[in-house]
C-alpha cells in the first residue's frame, strides 16, 4: 500500500475536527486545499492558509464554482458538520461536484459509532448520515467511511457519564459493556492517511481506546488520584423513556446536539448495538493511540493548572 501523494481536498475545514484533518494534513506533507464558504471567520481561514494549505472560498450552491474548487483532487474529505441542510443536502453537492471534476474518490463526514445494528429512526445523528449513504453508494466514486465511537473529549465535559465534582462515572444497564473512544486528533491523522490511501476499503473502524464504565472508573481514579465509582442510572429500558420525555419537553429540533441526541448515541454505545468490530487500528503503522486515561489526566491537569 503506497500513500498518495496528490492534492487532497477538505471541506469544513474551519471546523472543529475540519481543522485538525487539514494539520494532520500538513503535518505529512499533504498538498491540502480548503473549500471554505465566503464568510467563513477569517482568523480560521488566515490560520489555514499561514500552514500552508490553499484556500478556495465557495458557494456551495454553485455547482460549476465548486466542481472547480474540487478539479485536481485525489480525494475530497468532508468533515461538515450539521443537520439535514449540511449533512444531507450540502454533502451532496460537494459529492456531485467530486464526481463532475473526476475526483477518484470521497470520505464523507460520519466519525461515529457503527449504525448497522441501529435502527432507523432511533438515531438522529445516524439516520442522517444513513441517508447521504445511500446516494453515496449509489455514486460512481469510491468511498471510504470512517468510524469512531465517540471523541474521547466529550467525556470530560459534555457526555454526562465521567461526573469529576462527584467522582462517579455514570452507566447504563451493564458497567462491562465495551465501549469506543477516539481522541479528534487521533481520528483526524487516521482520516489524512486515508484520505492518501487509494486502497481504502468502504469502512475504516477505529478506536483509540475501547474501555467500559468500570474501566472508565478505574482510569479516572488513576488520573486524578481520587476514587471514581460506579452509578448505575438505570437499564436501557428507562434511558429510552427519557429520551423520549427530553425530546418531548425539550425538542431543540434547530440544535445540532441537543441532550436527548447525546442520550441516543449513549444508548447505542451501552447496548453494544453502535461497537465497532473488527478494528482498523493497524492499517497505517506509527499512528498515535491516545487513551481515555490520558484524556481524564490532561482535563484534571487543566482544571488544577
Amino acid at each position: 500500500m503506497t500513500p498518495q501523494s496528490s492534492l487532497i481536498v477538505l471541506a469544513g475545514s474551519t471546523g472543529n475536527l475540519g481543522g485538525r484533518i487539514a494539520r494532520a494534513l500538513l503535518d505529512r506533507g499533504a498538498e491540502t486545499r480548503a473549500i471554505v464558504r465566503r464568510g467563513s471567520a477569517a482568523d480560521r481561514v488566515e490560520a489555514l492558509r499561514r500552514r500552508g494549505a490553499s484556500i478556495i472560498e465557495v458557494d456551495f450552491g454553485n455547482a460549476a464554482e465548486l466542481t472547480a474548487a474540487c478539479a485536481g483532487g485525489s480525494c475530497v474529505v468532508s468533515a461538515l458538520s450539521g443537520l439535514h441542510e449540511v449533512i444531507v443536502e450540502r454533502q451532496t453537492q460537494l459529492l456531485n461536484a467530486a464526481i463532475a471534476a473526476g475526483v477518484a474518490r470521497f470520505i464523507p463526514s460520519d466519525y461515529a459509532i457503527d449504525s448497522a445494528n441501529v435502527p432507523t429512526g432511533k438515531n438522529r445523528h445516524l439516520d442522517l448520515r444513513r441517508e447521504f449513504h445511500e446516494r453515496l453508494d449509489r455514486a460512481p466514486i469510491a468511498a471510504t467511511s470512517i468510524l469512531n465511537g465517540m471523541f474521547a473529549e466529550l467525556l470530560t465535559g459534555q457526555a454526562p457519564v465521567v461526573l469529576f465534582p462527584l467522582q462517579r462515572v455514570v452507566y447504563w444497564e451493564d458497567a462491562d459493556q465495551p465501549l469506543d473512544f477516539t481522541t479528534m486528533d487521533d481520528t483526524a491523522a487516521f482520516a489524512a492517511a486515508a484520505a492518501r490511501d487509494p486502497s481504502a476499503p468502504r469502512v475504516l473502524r477505529i478506536a483509540g481506546d475501547v474501555i467500559s464504565a468500570r474501566g472508565l472508573a478505574e482510569a479516572a481514579t488513576e488520573a486524578t488520584g481520587r476514587r471514581f465509582r460506579l452509578f448505575r442510572a438505570g437499564g436501557l429500558g428507562r434511558l429510552e423513556t427519557l429520551i423520549t420525555i427530553t425530546r418531548a419537553v425539550f425538542p431543540q429540533s434547530g440544535a445540532v446536539y441537543p441532550a436527548w441526541q447525546g442520550m441516543q448515541y449513549l444508548r447505542d454505545m451501552f447496548s453494544g448495538r453502535g461497537k465497532l468490530e473488527p478494528l482498523d487500528n493497524g492499517r497505517y503503522p506509527g499512528m498515535p493511540w491516545t487513551t481515555t486515561r490520558d484524556v481524564l489526566a490532561a482535563h484534571e491537569l487543566g482544571r488544577h493548572g
